[in-house]
């Protein structure tokens, strides 16, 4: 299984999934982690050019369900499609919603650091915290 955390850093989870770098992934077999590896993640900061008048349009389900937003996930997703979930401390709606089209679990969790998120997933107590969602 691989988990893929999203991260500024490479040892925090990043609050905001849009402005982080990295996707740190984790390979755990056995409940051991057996490879770790630093992955480049598109960002906001690789669609600048574009046009976001369509981002602020109200959707009932929440933040980036636009077509250039469901767009723009999928780019992100692209460099984890080998990863069974990915984790976060804030995404928005769409995002996530994303991230399960593409058949990622997406977490949003309260853990601070990787390792912190990485035990809790091992002992069966990472929490989804879904009420997060923006």
């Amino acid at each position: 299984m691989k988990i893929a955390f999203v991260s500024e850093d490479g040892v925090t989870i990043s609050q905001h999934f849009g402005r982080a770098p990295y996707y740190i992934v984790l390979t755990v077999e056995n409940g051991q982690i057996v490879a770790r590896e630093q992955r480049s993640k598109m960002g906001h900061q690789h669609f600048a050019n574009q046009s976001h008048d369509e981002e602020h349009e109200q959707d009932p389900r929440g933040h980036g369900f636009s077509p250039a937003s469901q767009d723009r996930h999928a780019l992100m997703a692209q460099a984890i499609a080998d990863c069974d979930l990915m984790v976060s401390r804030g995404m928005g709606a769409g995002v996530y919603s994303s991230m399960e089209q593409a058949n990622i679990r997406p977490v949003v969790t309260d853990a601070v650091t990787i390792d912190e998120a990485i035990q809790a997933y091992l002992t069966g107590s990472l929490a989804d915290h879904t009420e997060r969602l923006h």
